[in-house]
């Protein structure tokens, strides 16, 4: 295990020959993040189905030094969400390590070796425990064998404690750095003659609380000390700094510029075109002018020295994208039937027969990722081979994309996956890596840095799609819906890859849009065309968002309609306890895994409604002008409701009070980061409900900074945050942890104004509606 390699053991690498042709496409990326399985594969789901698939080889993962210094290799993305901790405690504790003696080192980009590294769809912990598990035990089983041989006892006798091996008979043991050069030259055991731990015999893996043995977090200390690497931490000797202006409207070309002021900045010393390929753009750079200086500071100001024509006839209908105007004319779209995704029952009959008929249309804007380290790269070519710094969430796309870019070979492109300050699905688009490939290119290979503005970042994002929703419902008598009409409409993420189809994808749809999960007797989901003029790409939780703030808001007003409490009366319309197979609501996708392994639980969904409204203490009477709001849904095999409550003074302002948050995940690898990631979503969604806007006038997006697009600020904190976890049943399968909380945010939220006011939001973000 230091110095040997044994044949990795991959899983489902045959199949690759299936996307042959498209590997350096972007094609590939969406295939893998978002389609149904392809014909040949109606059999493999979860990492499988990923490309590369997964690897359990421990010489791969583990390495022991003589000192008994266990390394175990991150392959996953790190970007607040804990998976560099929580992955080596998953090794740490099948083989036996003990903690202290621990350190994580980060792989390159490398499919090939580590199996997929694209960190994004909630998947990294639930695609990876198991290889993991198994890469460990065989590590584990290798240092028993080896402690056998040198004992020359039998290995059932050996067993593996803390950091040593144990012959109990004979009273004999050896440290693992003792055994680890002997171990390293055994073969790897095959996959089914391992034993892993069973549950009681975990000392990290779901522990809720741990101690000095057990850090919170393995970067802990270097984080806040300031010694972690971030993307732009990364220096080289005689390194050059670029800022690029880019078009600013997507789809525009550079007409002409004229560089002479530029070029009389001191410290600049040259400005360089960056070829664009127009739309759709997929990950390629949007192209422009880069200024290149001795540092970043001149470069920022060279850039604006520049004089730039733009061609925005190149553009098309996207030089006039208006946002408002865009909004309104999907408002009015919504009122028109569309494209039929799902349908039981007659939901005309039932809207005539019903007793009374709501309509309501919910409207959520473009919003940027806008981590708060912007894009940044850092790239040099020796000898005709590139290499990159960056935080990024998919090293793979990004080799593929500087490989064809560049014209060389795969394996003469290496990508080194720094830790990321945010990524929220922005930094799985490798377009700023290409950007400082091309340019160190342009420069003989010299490093050159690309450094994003937070100006940048909010211009030229991978902006999340813009959303009306459209609901309609039918009461009888008693209050009880018989009938169901939804209509969505946004424009895809395929529009990114190829000419834009002007509909949902089925993988969008299947984001709580076909998997909405009543006991409605008719319902008719609707997704009328809707096209992109922006770039769209993939934020935190996707399409869960405009769905669930559209649905849950809806839900709340029919129960008010009824005259019923809102929790009584959502869990009337999930019904009893059942368990839905995506596949009989039309959802071919269901986040990847395997739709009779993942239902869709009913019991689960109601579940979390029980255990957030106990908590909040749902039945107990607030005084005027305080109330409480509740959401709940599921997204990427996970299931969470909240429960907000919340405070409006006669001006307008909302204080938060608290935030009940419970949440099922399944089996609970790493507790205390599922506790993070529920606050963090807390405080994302409380952003983007009442705050979080992106908006474009003549194809031009209006935000420069935060003061523009807000994010929370501590006065919207709620004062305690309380998450409950539950169901920590390992007989069912691990589910998504870093997106599932975010959806039910935001109408948990506007539930809970409309409970302090009287006010309904059907329009996010919330802004300065409850002024006056």
């Amino acid at each position: 295990m230091t110095t040997h390699r044994n044949p990795l053991l991959l899983a489902n690498v045959s199949r690759r020959h299936v996307l042959k042709g498209l590997a350096a496409s972007s094609a590939l990326v969406i295939a893998a993040r978002w389609s149904p399985l392809l014909a040949d594969e109606a059999e493999r789901y979860g990492a499988e189905a990923m490309p590369h698939g997964w690897v359990d080889d421990p010489n791969v993962f583990i390495r022991i030094d003589e000192d008994g210094t266990v390394t175990v290799v991150n392959h996953r993305a790190e970007m607040g969400q804990g998976i560099r901790t929580s992955l080596v405690m998953v090794a740490a504790d099948e083989l036996g390590a003990d903690w202290p003696r621990v350190r994580v080192e980060q792989a390159p980009g490398d499919e090939e070796t580590y199996g997929n590294q694209n960190t994004d769809g909630s998947r990294s912990m639930r695609h990876s425990f198991d290889p993991m598990r198994r890469a460990a035990a065989a590590a584990r089983t290798m240092l028993e064998q080896a402690a056998a041989e040198q004992w020359q006892v039998p290995a059932e006798e050996c067993q593996a404690g803390v950091h040593v091996v144990r012959h109990d008979p004979s009273g004999r043991e050896l440290g693992f750095g003792e055994l680890a050069a002997a171990a390293s030259q055994l073969p790897v055991p095959e996959r089914d003659t391992l034993t892993l731990k069973p549950r009681d015999e975990w000392r990290y893996i779901g522990r809720e609380n741990v101690t000095d043995d057990a850090p919170l977090a393995i970067d802990g200390e270097d984080i806040v000390t300031g010694r972690a690497l971030y993307g732009a931490d990364v220096h080289l000797d005689d390194m050059r700094y670029a800022v690029i202006a880019r078009p600013p409207v997507y789809g525009a070309q550079l007409a002409s510029v004229d560089d002479t002021a530029a070029l009389e900045i001191p410290g600049v010393v040259r400005v360089v075109e960056v070829p664009g390929v127009g739309q759709p753009a997929g990950f390629a750079p949007l192209g422009g002018v880069a200024v290149i200086a001795e540092n970043t500071w001149a470069a920022i100001q060279g850039r604006d020295a520049l004089e730039i024509e733009w061609d925005l006839d190149a553009a098309g209908d996207n030089a006039s994208y208006d946002s408002d105007a865009y909004r309104e004319a999907l408002e009015q779209a919504a009122s028109a039937a569309g494209r039929v995704v799902r349908e039981r029952g007659d939901i005309d009959a039932a809207l005539d027969q019903a007793e009374q008929r709501l309509e309501a249309t919910y409207y959520m804007p473009h919003m940027a990722q806008a981590p708060i380290e912007p894009p940044v790269a850092l790239a040099r070519i020796v000898d005709g081979k590139a290499e990159v710094w960056a935080p990024v969430q998919h090293p793979q796309a990004a080799r593929e994309g500087i490989a064809e870019q560049l014209g060389i070979a795969l394996e003469d492109v290496t990508v080194h996956a720094t830790l990321l300050g945010g990524g929220f699905g922005r930094k799985s688009k490798p377009d700023f890596m290409l950007e400082a490939s091309y340019l160190s290119q342009a420069l003989d290979g010299q490093p050159v840095r690309v450094q994003w503005t937070r100006e940048d970042d909010l211009h030229h994002a991978y902006f999340h799609a813009v959303s009306v929703d459209r609901l309609e419902a039918g009461l009888d008598a008693e209050g009880k819906a018989i009938g169901w009409r939804h209509r969505t409409l946004s424009p895809s993420i395929a529009s990114l890859f190829a000419p834009d189809p002007e509909h949902k994808q089925d993988f969008e749809l299947g984001m709580g849009f076909t998997t909405v999960p009543f006991d409605i007797p008719a319902m008719r989901l609707e997704n009328p065309d809707a096209s992109a003029h922006v770039r769209i790409g993939w934020f935190r939780a996707v399409y869960n968002l405009p769905h669930a703030f559209a649905i849950q808001s809806f839900t709340a007003e029919m129960a008010a309609a009824a005259d019923r409490d809102h929790r009584d009366y959502l869990l009337e319309l999930l019904g009893p306890a059942r368990q839905i197979n995506p596949r009989d609501v039309n959802d071919s996708w269901n986040y990847g895994e395997d739709p009779e392994r993942y239902p869709i639980d009913i019991g689960r969904l109601c579940g979390v409604i029980e255990s957030a409204t106990e908590a909040a203490e749902w039945q107990r009477e607030r005084p005027a002008g305080r109330g409480l709001g509740l959401a709940v849904h599921h997204s990427f095999a996970s299931y969470a409701a909240v429960v907000f409550d919340v405070e409006v003074n006669d001006d307008g302002e909302v204080t938060i009070h608290s935030a009940d948050i419970a949440f099922d995940c399944g089996p609970q690898i790493n507790p205390d980061r599922i506790r993070a990631q529920m606050e963090g979503s807390c405080l994302m969604g409380i952003g983007i409900a009442l705050h979080s806007e992106i908006t474009a006038r003549e194809g031009r997006i209006e935000q420069d900074n935060f003061h523009q697009f807000r994010i929370p600020r501590l006065s919207h904190t709620p004062h305690e945050i309380r998450v409950h976890l539950i169901n920590d049943d390992p007989e069912v399968p691990l589910g998504g942890v870093g997106e599932p909380g975010l959806p039910p945010i935001a109408p948990a939220l506007c539930n809970a104004i409309y409970a302090a006011t009287g006010k309904r939001i059907r329009r996010l973000p919330v802004g300065d509606q409850l002024a006056g």
